[in-house]
C-alpha cells in the first residue's frame, strides 16, 4: 500500500447554525478520523442522521468542514485536483428525460472534459461491464432503479478514477444484480481501484468490504477489518451458546435450573429439543454442560453463537445514542 492513505480525516468536524437568529448550533460531525489505504473496499455504516452523508460532502467539496482537515489522495478535499481523481455514484442519480445510456454518459463525460472518442470508448466498455449493453439505446427515464444503478456505476467509472466514492451502490438491485455489482467492484479493486462505498444492506458489505466504519451521532464509533471490530464489540455483548439435547424440553429445563437465562424449544416429536443459554463467560458454559451431563442428559451439538456484523453494528450505534443523550 502507499503510505499517502486515499483518503486522511483528521478531527474534522462540522456545525450548522439553528433556530430563528442562528444562534444554535447542530454539530453533524464531532471530530472524525479516518483513514483509507490505496486498493481497499471501505464501507460506512450508520443510521439515518449519523453524519454519514455529511462526511462524503465533505470528502466531495460540496460543503466545508468547520474544523479538522481532510485530503484526497494526498490533495485537499474538494480540490480540483483532487475531484479530478474521484469517481461518485449518488444514491438517485439524476439523468436529463430525454438521454438514452450513451447520451447520457456522453453528457457525463463531456463535463469531464473528456474527448468524444475516450468517451466512445470508454461508454462501449463500460455498459458492456455493468450489464446494459443491448438496452445503451434506450431512454434512460424508462430504466428500473436497479438499471439506473448500473448507468450510475459508469458514469462514475467513465473518466478511469483512482478512487470511487459509492453511495447505496446495490439499492434496487436484485440478488443477481447484487451479486453482479460484487464482482465489478471484485474486479476494479483488483486493478488497484479505492472504493469508499456508504450502505444500509450489511450483508453486501460483509461479503465485499476489507475494512468498515461505524458512525453514530456525528462520532466514528469503531473501524477496522469486519472479525477485528466483531472481536472488539462482543466482549460487551451477552454470548451465548446453541445446544441440541436428546432430551423432552421439561427435563432440559429442570436440568438447567434458574442458574441459566435459557430459551428451549422442542423439536420433531418433543423427543429433543434446543436450548439457547445466556453463557457470560466459558466458566458459565461449562457448569452449563456439567449439569446437563449430571442429569445424563445427551448432548447431540452445540454451537457458540458469534455475533454478527448486524448485531454489532446495532450495539454499536445503540452505545452511540445513549452516549449521546
Amino acid at each position: 500500500m502507499s503510505a499517502v492513505p486515499v483518503i486522511d480525516v483528521n478531527g474534522l468536524q462540522k456545525s450548522y447554525s439553528e433556530g430563528l437568529f442562528g444562534t444554535k448550533q447542530f454539530k453533524a460531525l464531532k471530530g472524525v478520523t479516518l483513514r483509507v489505504e490505496r486498493g481497499e473496499v471501505f464501507g460506512l455504516l450508520g443510521p439515518n442522521g449519523a453524519g454519514k452523508t455529511t462526511l462524503i460532502k465533505v470528502l466531495l467539496g460540496i460543503i466545508r468542514g468547520t474544523g479538522g482537515t481532510a485530503q484526497l489522495l494526498g490533495l485537499p478535499a474538494g480540490s480540483r485536483a483532487a475531484r479530478c481523481r474521484v469517481g461518485y455514484l449518488p444514491e438517485n442519480l439524476m439523468v436529463p428525460r430525454h438521454h438514452t445510456a450513451v447520451g447520457a454518459l456522453k453528457f457525463f463525460g463531456r463535463l469531464s472534459r473528456l474527448d468524444e472518442a475516450t468517451i466512445n470508448r470508454r461508454s462501449a466498455e463500460l455498459l458492456e461491464l455493468v450489464g446494459l449493453k443491448g438496452r445503451e439505446k434506450e431512454l434512460a427515464r424508462k430504466y428500473s432503479k436497479g438499471m439506473r444503478q448500473r448507468l450510475g456505476l459508469a458514469q462514475a467509472l467513465l473518466h478511469d478514477p483512482d478512487l470511487l466514492i459509492l453511495d447505496e451502490p446495490t439499492d434496487g438491485l436484485d440478488p443477481l444484480g447484487r451479486s453482479q455489482i460484487r464482482q465489478i467492484l471484485s474486479h476494479l479493486r483488483e486493478q488497484g481501484k479505492t472504493i469508499f462505498l456508504n450502505s444500509h444492506i450489511l450483508q453486501e458489505v460483509e461479503l465485499i468490504c476489507d475494512r468498515v466504519a461505524i458512525m453514530a451521532k456525528g462520532q466514528l464509533r469503531g473501524a477496522g477489518r469486519i472479525q477485528e471490530l466483531i472481536s472488539q464489540f462482543s466482549q460487551s455483548m451477552e454470548a451465548r451458546i446453541r445446544l441440541e439435547v436428546n432430551a423432552p424440553q421439561a427435563s432440559v429445563e429442570a436440568a438447567l435450573g434458574n442458574e441459566f437465562r435459557a430459551v428451549v424449544i422442542p423439536l420433531a416429536d418433543g423427543s429433543y429439543c434446543r436450548a439457547e443459554v445466556i453463557t457470560p463467560d466459558q466458566a458459565s458454559i461449562d457448569r452449563c454442560i456439567d449439569r446437563l451431563r449430571s442429569h445424563k442428559l445427551s448432548i447431540i451439538r452445540l454451537d457458540p453463537h458469534r455475533p454478527t456484523l448486524e448485531q454489532v453494528f446495532l450495539s454499536v450505534v445503540d452505545d452511540g445514542v445513549n452516549a449521546a443523550t
